[in-house]
């Protein structure tokens, strides 16, 4: 029975799973205080710390490391690759330490995964990187020759929901056109057809979210930045935009309270928010001629049926609406390893 690993750093919590083929044996966030993070200059030398921290969740549960099939670790922002595994070999281990798109603490999943396979002769993966991209040629026009379109979409818990819904179809995922929304701290709208995310909206460029401005009227944000410096205004727009602009809370929850309550502004924000999902949606609708097999709505705010409810009112003439709440991303990342191993999927090599 194969055994997987799966690893997600984040910014302060070290989140990993183990998986006995589709079981989950343990899963849970080990947790890095801002005093053992901040004796670390940068997210590379928290390497070390965060690998014990592992090996130890693995001892107090059980699990020796021999007995280990595969590791798979969070892909973070490395480099624009296609969808699905990617071998962590020396190139790509490299490529994560030395060069990659954003230093984030999501490359160390890689890392880990990588030395840890080395020591136990096994094989290590990153799986649908933060930096999957797949966008087509014609997608990637913006308006401004000097800025194109990227693609950072919440890639791994959106195509991992496409592929959970084409298996209830019993219908090859490579056969399907599905709209993704991942509704979570910051929200993503992508676009699946025919085994590839060939567009999407981004949180930059879209709905804004419980922390995030997403779509500005260009004029008005031009104004906006010659009044501040520039380290203000990200922090206003990625982190003190979208409910916490309007409301002081980034918590989706205490919002819905307070609209049931009767708090009039705190329902038509939260409305709002879910009308610039359903927009979006819209949008992408549009690439495949209106032809879609399935919108999904995925992430935390998915657990809220206001919310869910708002989006199907709108979209609900294009396509099925499926909510799969939750944001999946270790059992994800686990089912991504298992299909390698049992040769359901291809991996692929980075090249530098």
């Amino acid at each position: 029975m194969y055994k997987i690993l799966a690893i997600n750093p984040g910014s302060t919590s070290t989140k990993i799973a183990v998986y006995e083929e589709e079981r989950e044996v343990f899963s849970l966030s080990l947790e890095h205080s801002s005093g053992e993070l901040a004796q670390y200059e940068s997210v590379l030398d928290e390497f070390s710390m965060r690998k014990e921290a592992v090996l130890r969740a693995l001892m107090d549960h059980g699990v020796a490391p021999e007995d280990l099939s595969i590791i798979v670790g969070r892909g973070g922002p490395v480099a624009p690759l296609k969808s699905g595994a990617y071998l962590v070999d020396e190139v790509l281990a490299h490529k994560l330490k030395t060069n990659p798109l954003i230093y984030h603490a999501s490359l160390l999943g890689g890392l880990i995964g990588y030395e840890l396979a080395q020591e136990l002769g096994i094989e290590a993966l990153i799986y649908d990187a933060v930096s999957t991209d797949e966008f087509s040629d014609i997608a990637r026009l913006s308006g401004l020759k000097e800025i194109p379109r990227v693609s950072l979409l919440h890639t791994l818990n959106m195509r991992a929901s496409a592929l959970r819904y084409a298996r209830s179809l019993g219908r090859p995922y490579e056969e399907l056109n599905l709209i993704v929304a991942h509704l979570g701290g910051g929200l993503s709208v992508g676009l699946q057809s025919k085994g590839r995310m060939i567009d999407g909206v981004t949180d930059e460029e879209g709905p804004f979210s419980p922390e995030r401005a997403g779509r500005l009227p260009s004029t008005g944000f031009l104004n906006y930045c010659y009044e501040h410096d520039k380290a203000f205004v990200a922090k206003k727009i990625r982190g003190q935009g979208g409910l916490v602009s309007y409301l002081g809370t980034s918590d989706a929850r205490e919002v819905d309270r307070r609209a049931l309550e009767g708090d009039h502004e705190a329902n038509l924000v939260f409305e709002a928010m879910a009308y610039q999902v359903a927009k979006a949606i819209g949008e992408l609708a549009t690439v495949v001629d209106g032809v879609v097999d399935g919108i999904i709505l995925t992430g935390g705010m998915a657990y809220n049926e206001r919310f869910t409810g708002w989006i199907k009112r709108r979209v609900s003439f294009i396509a099925n609406v499926i909510i799969i709440a939750g944001e999946n991303e270790l059992e994800s990342l686990a089912l991504g390893g298992l299909r390698v191993l049992r040769g359901e999927e291809e991996v692929n090599r980075y090249e530098d």
